[in-house]
């Protein structure tokens, strides 16, 4: 792909909307239950849409297919690593890499759960029991046989299978929704492993240490994830249990708005735009909660060209208005923010690596490199602002892998794989507003507006979204394009099952 089609792309899937304000100390904690009309509905109501049947689950049938979710199509990053994922012999499952895929045998299905996302804002937006609420219904969609051909079925069909264990491709979903998971399917009766990528990433991060190195790590996450304090609570645990004598210290980074930009909310970026909009929720001039600091404009360094900052004046220098357009500048204003939370910490330790906390910001790992290097040689009258706060190189830790480690493990222990699967049968499918619901609002693009996504009520169960596989009606171009760049060989499935399935009736991608 040439360089500018590059960055056409990207500006479609960046935003870390920095929240880095609030120490971690002064995060609320997080605690939550099942709602009891959610649990009740799958559990009870043997009429409603989301009841299941667990007397008749066929638990760990190891025929049946591998469960993967996110809020959107940044789980994919997890699901590549699994599809890609090489240190077995496939043959006797003895330790060491053949040239094939561990889990070729395996069928996965993928839920991206587009209509409700980004699971990062609803915290912040005090609406953790819906988010729980959503959690939980994705989990019974991949218990369940039931799904809509396409978005116009009035009917649901029921040619779906259930899963034998589950992934939660998503940081914030593990946060508050993993030990809930653990509690339904308890309730549930019926025996299902859950894997979530938090525990994953934290182990990541703690084995670039020594055992008795001390050092820093920064946490790339949603704000959601942050306030859950679920990265800094496992760092520290795991530290604990692998007897790790140095002193870790964890900063975290609030992305009010990566999932967003990952999959094309115009609240945060239009590359339609030429001049300030409304409508933008990205960091501003004017923001009291991620302000863009003019003292530090400098060092953020942002690209001004082609639109990829927006601003109300031809002269960059009195701009009284600006938004960033870019993928690229978003990842200047949040690493930039990260190193002066650090920098302005008293006994600050130097960063060594940073969590990707979130299944979106791994397509952003080049440009996060790229400015982790600028940053660290970047000098103010031939004084180096940040050397003494970060390492050279910096260890970029994507916890998708050790979710794959994780998985394998298990289905060895359990004797779970798959002896006549084939990857190639995978299945993908996405949330979108369920119009044939006279309750839902959406806007003039088909999409839930912001404030009627997040101004709902938990408890009041209804069908606010139809899950449909992938198709071109629900998957744009520019995404498309991402996961064909990025992510071929889970991308290859995509198509294949469009067109296999016969579930849908579209071309293939």
């Amino acid at each position: 792909m040439e360089k500018s089609n590059q960055y056409i792309f990207l500006a479609v899937i960046a935003g870390l909307l920095c929240s880095c304000s609030r120490p971690v100390e002064e995060q609320k904690e997080v605690k939550q239950s099942v709602p009891m009309a959610i649990e009740s509905a799958i559990l009870q109501e043997t009429d409603n849409f989301y009841y299941i049947n667990f007397k008749d689950y066929p638990e760990m049938d190891k025929t049946l297919p591998i469960g993967v979710f996110d809020s959107g199509t940044g789980g994919l990053t997890v699901l590549d690593a699994l599809v890609q994922f090489d240190e077995y012999q496939n043959s006797g499952h003895q330790k060491g890499s053949d040239g094939k895929p561990d889990f070729l045998g395996e069928k996965f299905i993928y839920l991206a759960d587009q209509a409700n996302m980004p699971y990062g804002n609803y915290s912040s937006e005090d609406k953790t029991a819906l988010l729980v609420e959503h959690i939980i219904k994705d989990t019974q969609f991949m218990l369940s046989n039931k799904f809509y051909k396409d978005k116009s079925a009035r009917q649901f069909s029921t040619e779906k299978s259930p899963i034998k264990t589950l992934v939660i491709a998503c940081n914030t979903a593990t946060a508050y929704g993993k030990e809930l998971i653990d509690e339904f399917i308890e309730k549930a009766g019926i025996e299902l492993h859950v894997i979530g990528v938090i525990d994953a990433g934290a182990r990541g991060a703690l084995q670039e240490f020594e055992i008795d190195e001390s050092g820093a790590v920064g946490v790339m996450a949603t704000v959601g994830t942050v306030a859950s304090k679920g990265y800094e609570k496992t760092i520290l645990r795991i530290k604990e249990d692998l007897d790790y004598t140095g002193e870790i210290q964890v900063y975290n980074q609030g992305g009010h708005g990566i999932a967003e930009v990952v999959d094309g909310e115009p609240d945060f970026i239009d590359r339609e735009a030429a001049s300030p909009r409304e409508g933008y929720r990205g960091p501003s001039l004017e923001s009291t909660e991620f302000p863009i600091d003019k003292t530090l404009m400098d060092i953020y360094n942002f690209d001004f060209d082609h639109d990829k900052m927006l601003c109300d004046s031809k002269n960059t220098d009195d701009c009284q208005v600006l938004q960033i357009n870019d993928a690229e500048n978003y990842v200047r204003y949040h690493l930039v923010s990260l190193m002066e939370k650090i920098r302005t910490s008293p006994n600050a330790l130097p960063l060594k690596a940073i969590v990707l906390g979130c299944t979106h910001y791994p397509y952003l790992t080049s440009d996060i490199k790229k400015v982790l290097d600028e940053l660290y040689n970047y000098r103010n009258k031939g004084v180096y602002i940040y050397r003494d706060f970060m390492k050279e190189e910096i260890a970029i830790i994507d916890p998708s892998v050790n979710v794959a480690k994780e998985l394998y493990a298990y289905l060895s222990e359990k004797q779970l794989f798959n002896p006549n699967g084939n990857m190639k049968d995978s299945e993908f499918y996405i949330s979108v507003p369920n119009k044939d619901n006279k309750d839902v609002k959406m806007d003039e693009s088909g999409r839930f507006p912001y404030a009627y996504k997040y101004g709902r009520k938990a408890g009041e169960i209804q069908e606010y979204v139809k899950v449909v596989p992938f198709s071109k009606d629900n998957i744009p171009s520019e995404t498309v394009e991402r996961l064909s760049a990025t992510i071929p060989l889970t991308f290859s499935l995509i198509p294949a099952f469009s067109k296999s399935s016969k579930l849908i009736g579209h071309e293939a991608q």
